[in-house]
């Protein structure tokens, strides 16, 4: 079973997707996630840009203070993933 394959993550997908402003995303994401898990998304996305970029793993963890493990995973998302991180960041240089 994939794991949007429930009614739990339909459910959330539809509330992000009603969000329409930096605003309402930042009070949603401060209450629906820890600090932790808003900081540990914020990183990935900032190594995934930083792996587009084709930045090497040993700045990266410079940069945005990841591990090897945290990188290593972000880019094999990016390689062989969804293409989630693709999409934003196309999204987000226009």
């Amino acid at each position: 079973m994939r794991i949007f394959d429930n009614k739990e993550t339909d459910y959330l997908i539809k509330a992000i997707l009603t969000l329409e402003s930096e605003e309402e995303c930042k009070a949603f994401l401060e209450d629906v996630m820890t600090t932790k898990e808003i900081l540990d998304m914020s990183q990935r996305i900032h190594v995934a840009s930083l792996l587009k970029d084709k930045v090497v793993y040993s700045k990266i963890s410079s940069l945005t203070g990841a591990s090897a493990a945290t990188i290593s995973r972000v880019n094999r998302c990016i390689n062989y993933g969804s293409g989630g991180y693709e999409k934003v960041l196309e999204k987000m240089e226009k």
